[in-house]
């Protein structure tokens, strides 16, 4: 088994992994029936992935009822930053800045969250002195 989050989650795992960020500890019944409404997906393959997944430390599962409650092995935002920082090296090269550029261009930012950037990145530079 590897070690906990140390596995990049493929597509079908991160919609799994969305669904209990979002809701919490969950059995694999109860993450199917979001996954079956969003994405048609069947009981078996959501069982098979969640045991996949467990395998490989993306999720823990307590064993302590009859049906198995699973969760996250690894939040929300240390997920992020490992699939951002693996796609800052694989497409941008390391350039945090081409990155952003790319991002801001490919998706109109909202106000509130252009005034949050501007708060990081001031927060940044005042850090950086």
């Amino acid at each position: 088994m590897k070690k906990t989050g140390e596995s990049k989650p493929t597509e079908a795992e991160l919609a799994i992994l969305q669904v209990l960020w979002d809701q919490g500890p969950s059995t694999v019944r109860q993450v199917q029936d979001v996954l079956e409404a969003e994405r048609g997906t069947g009981y078996t393959t959501t069982l098979k992935l969640m045991q996949i997944m467990f395998e490989k430390g993306l999720l823990k599962r307590d064993d302590g009822q009859r049906s198995h409650i699973y969760a996250p092995a690894v939040s929300r935002q240390k997920t992020q930053r490992r699939m951002v920082g693996d796609l800052l090296e694989q497409a941008f090269g390391g350039s945090a800045h081409e990155l952003v550029m790319q991002a801001l261009a490919a998706k109109k930012a909202s106000p509130e969250e252009l005034r949050e950037i501007r708060q990081l990145v001031e927060h940044m530079e005042r850090e950086q002195r």
